[in-house]
């Protein structure tokens, strides 16, 4: 029992997600004033929000439309956007995510998303998982049952890995290159670690990327996990930029969680 007890002190169970937005973009109002002045034009929108100003000075741009806007602002722009589809002006607005808290099971579905995304994952080749965290899917934790048997395949696991980092550390004690050394055996232990094994994931995003992401992730349909994270994300965004996002509804669903639903899919 001591055994057990040590090592699932060494375990942290979790069961969210965490979304840090870690950069967003930054206009050059001098430049676009600049731009406006060669035109004979000057124009002003009322939103703060970078990612919102330059999704709109990309769609007037298409229509050279500055002299003439439309009442209602940067809200009403990009409303009638999101109802006519004209989504490319959308690809201009990004952001950085870090998130953690998720599983290597979830990241093998989010990495399929490409067009728009871009990622960089923890490495377990070179980072040590002996003190590691998992993500337990909520319909296991709910059932203590099947949270015993849960956790106690994740300690299995968990503990052959300790074990075989140890014994190919031995087994390769005649490597000169210490860091080569912990790589290889590290690399070749984590086979042996779950899905479930936690992951961090830096992602960067255009605003059309991530609303095809959370319409195709943040459906009743979607995997669990995922979902969760699709409905995160979209309460982070509709905070970061309403006038984005603004348009989707969150749908509880049966089980306590929620969908997300908008009239503008596939923008």
């Amino acid at each position: 029992m001591a055994t057990s007890d040590a090592l699932r002190s060494t375990i942290r169970v979790l069961h969210a997600p965490t979304i840090h937005i870690v950069g967003r973009q930054v206009c050059n109002h001098e430049e676009i004033d600049s731009f406006l002045g060669e035109h004979g034009v000057s124009w002003q929108s009322d939103t703060t929000v970078a990612g919102e100003y330059l999704s709109e000075v990309a769609g007037r741009v298409c229509y050279m439309s500055f002299a003439k806007p439309r009442p209602g602002g940067n809200q009403a722009y990009l409303g009638h956007i999101l109802e006519v589809g004209h989504g490319s002006v959308l690809e201009h607005a990004t952001w950085n995510f870090l998130i953690t808290g998720v599983s290597r099971s979830l990241t093998h579905e989010l990495i399929r998303h490409r067009a728009g995304f871009g990622y960089s994952q923890l490495s377990q080749r070179y980072v040590d998982e002996s003190v590691a965290e998992y993500v337990e899917p909520a319909i296991i934790a709910a059932d203590p049952n099947l949270h015993e048997i849960w956790l106690e395949t994740v300690e299995s696991a968990h503990r052959g890995y300790c074990k075989l980092v140890e014994g190919l550390n031995a087994k390769l004690v005649d490597e000169p290159d210490r860091t080569l050394r912990r790589k290889r055996a590290r690399q070749a232990a984590r086979s042996v670690l779950p899905n479930a094994t936690e992951t961090k994931v830096f992602m960067t995003a255009n605003a059309r990327a991530i609303r095809h992401f959370i319409e195709m992730r943040g459906s009743r349909h979607a995997e669990d996990e995922i979902r969760q994270l699709a409905i995160a994300l979209l309460q982070r965004m509709q905070k970061e930029a309403p006038n984005l996002f603004g348009d989707y509804e969150l749908i509880p669903l049966p089980d306590g969680s929620f969908e997300a639903t908008t009239q503008f899919r596939k923008v």
